[in-house]
Parts: structure tokens; sequence; C-alpha cells
């Protein structure tokens, strides 16, 4: 079997898109006949603390689903304070810059990127080695940092930033970008620069509809994800409208908002908001079988951003209420997945929510089947992966 390594900020039984996303690539490349190493952190996300079974330890080797996954040692946080934050970053690459330095890896690298500073030292040290280095951008930075106001345009930060991308993207063999507007932007920069399309697809082996519709039975909302100020999950509470609605709406997940999300929910004095937690991918799903629409929301218009959880809850039946602007919109609209309402737009939001509660448990089932064949043919990662490896993508 050919030898893979990928390098990610993220990986299980960490949570979250991000870990979903290379977990499903690295199985994706085993059963394709690649022996496959993950290069990541120990695991601490999303609660900013290492988990029970790696505190105490500096680094980790271990088998997940015939993937190797080598874990190196980061002092975790997810403080709200930057310069801890940055400690955080550098903890980890400066364990990275060792490992990459003096370790054996394999000629063929798949980069995550962002964090810009950690594949950026990924690729430095890589093509001083002259590795195959395929760069998998899943969002623009800084850009995205500008558009969330992480980052002030034309500071220090910003500059630096954009050097940092600028250098991934040149010394990159191939690049693999999330989205069309990723591929866009790269383009514009290094036009000749090979790129392929590579979307976050998942791959729940599930051949017939499980949803169910509970009649009489308001209907049901949920998001489940991150709770991080690119989501606005908490705002998104504050600013719906849910009163003489025949809706309910259900929260799963964990992050920074968490704390202040569930002191909002408690102190409501008409319960139609529910808080759950995080569960486990398995549980959730199952959980979520008597449920009927996926909320999909970000806080602002975010360049490149094509949020998984469209691939995620289409592929099992689930219409899609999209708040989040950009291409996910387009590509909810264009295939008929449900709702779009503009970003940070909350009257067309409460519009579509109103339209929503007049919908019978028929029509919502009708809907749902519609939806999951469709996505079965759309958002299919073996097809999408046979593709890619035709094209010689890794």
């Amino acid at each position: 079997m050919e030898e893979i390594t990928i390098i990610s900020n993220y990986y299980p039984p960490e949570k979250g898109a991000a870990a979903n996303r290379i977990e499903q690539l690295a199985l994706k490349l085993n059963q394709n006949n690649y022996n496959v190493t993950v290069i990541c952190p120990l695991g601490n996300y999303p609660k900013g603390e290492l988990f029970p079974e790696y505190k105490g330890k500096f680094s980790v080797t271990e088998n997940r689903e015939n993937i190797t996954v080598k874990r190196l040692w980061i002092y975790p946080s997810i403080s709200k304070n930057l310069l801890v934050r940055i400690l955080s970053v550098l903890s980890f690459s400066i364990s990275l810059f060792f490992y990459l330095l003096f370790k054996k890896t394999s000629k063929k690298v798949i980069v995550q990127s962002p964090p810009l500073l950690l594949s950026f030292i990924s690729v430095f040290i890589l093509s001083l080695k002259n590795k195959k280095i395929i760069l998998n951008v899943s969002d623009l930075w800084p850009l995205a940092g500008i558009e969330l106001k992480a980052l002030k345009k034309d500071s220090l930060s910003h500059k630096f930033s954009k050097f940092l991308e600028k250098y991934i993207y040149k010394k990159a063999t191939l690049i693999l970008g999330q989205s069309e507007e990723i591929i866009h932007h790269i383009k514009n920069i290094f036009p000749e620069k090979k790129c392929f399309l590579y979307r976050n697809f998942p791959d729940h082996n599930v051949s017939e509809i499980e949803l169910k519709s509970e009649e009489n039975k308001p209907v049901k909302i949920f998001y489940a994800g991150l709770l991080g100020i690119a989501q606005g999950v908490l705002e998104l509470c504050q600013k719906i409208n849910l009163k003489d609605l025949n809706i309910e709406l259900h929260i799963f997940g964990d992050g920074a908002e968490k704390n202040q999300l569930e002191q909002f929910i408690s102190s409501q004095n008409e319960q139609k908001i529910f808080f759950h937690g995080m569960m486990e991918r398995k549980v959730l799903h199952e959980t979520l079988k008597s449920f009927d629409i996926a909320i999909v929301p970000l806080k602002t218009r975010i360049y490149g951003s094509v949020p998984s959880k469209i691939f995620e809850y289409t592929t099992l039946g689930f219409p899609i209420l999209y708040f989040g602007g950009g291409e996910g919109g387009i590509i909810v609209e264009e295939n008929e997945l449900g709702w779009v309402a503009e970003v940070e737009s909350y009257k067309e939001l409460n519009e579509k929510l109103i339209e929503i509660s007049n919908l019978d448990k028929k029509e919502l089932k009708t809907m749902k089947k519609a939806i999951f064949e469709k996505s079965k043919i759309l958002f299919n990662l073996d097809n999408q992966m046979r593709e890619l490896l035709k094209q010689s993508a890794f």
C-alpha cells in the first residue's frame, strides 16, 4: 500500500466538522489502498482541555480504524484572551516543527489549512524535504478573519497572515479547495496552480431514509455543531421569534458560547428553545430521527465558506434552513434542499419560520424523502474520491 500522511489540527475523538472532515478523508484513502498516518495534537477540542486519556502525556501513537494517529503535545486553550490562544497554537506548532524536522514521513503529505501557522510550518519543512504537498484549504484566512472582525485590515497581523497564505499556496504541489470560491481566490493569486474541488461530503452508509414524522407535534428544527463566534447561535436564539409558531428549536453542541447560551435559554419564559449539550455523532444521528429540519447559520457571510452541515444533514434526509450567505445558499437554492434567508436578515429568517410553521407533517415527509434521494447522488463521497484519484490528486 502507498503511504500518505495527513497533518491536521483536529481529529476524533475531538468533535466538530473539522475533525469529522479529516477522519472521512483518512478513511476513504485507506479504503482506496493507502496506508494513512495522521499527525495531530493531543485530543482537547472543543473544551480546550486535554481529554482524560491524554493528560500527563507528551505524545501518543494509536490506531483508529486502520489509521495510525500520532498525537503531539499541545498547551490547549479556548480562552478569549488572544495571547493565550496564540500560545496554544505555538505550542503545537513547536511540537510539529521538531517532529517533521527529525522524523521520517511519507512522500505524499496532505496539509490542512487553516490554521495558517501550522500549515506554514508544515509546508516549509516538507518543501525542504521535497515532499508532494497536497494543501487542503477549508477556509480562506486571513480573509475570513477580516469578515469575522477577528483581524483588522492592513494591521501587522493581517499582513503577516497574508504572507503565510501566499507562501503555502506557492509551495504546495497542488491544492484541494472545499468550495468554488476558495479555488477562484487561489487562482487569482497563482493562476497556474493545480486545484481540485473537494467537498466535505459525509459517508453515512444509509440506504433508506430513517426519519420519523410525528403527527400533531410541533415542527422540530435543530442546530448541531460548534457554538463559536462564526456560527452566531447565541444571537440566533436571541433574535428569532417563535411566539405563536408551531416550531421548537433544539441546540446540540459545545463551544465558546455554551455558557451564555444556557443562561439565555434558562431565562426564557416560553420554553421553545432547548439545549442538549454535545453528543457522540452516532448517538446524535439516532436522536435526530424524530426531528424535521436542520438550521445552518453563519454570523456573517464568509467568502469561501460552505458549511459541511449542508451535506451532513441532507444526506440523512433533512431539509435545510440556511442562514449564511454565499456559495452555501446557492447550493441549497439550486438543488431545492430547503429554505434560504439572507445572511444577517433576521426579518427574512423569521418570515421563513412562519412559512415552515404552516407546513403539515405530510408535506415535510415528502420533502425529506425527495432530499434524501437527491443527496445520495449529488453528495456522494465515493464518487468524488474516485474522480480525484483518477485525476492523480493524491
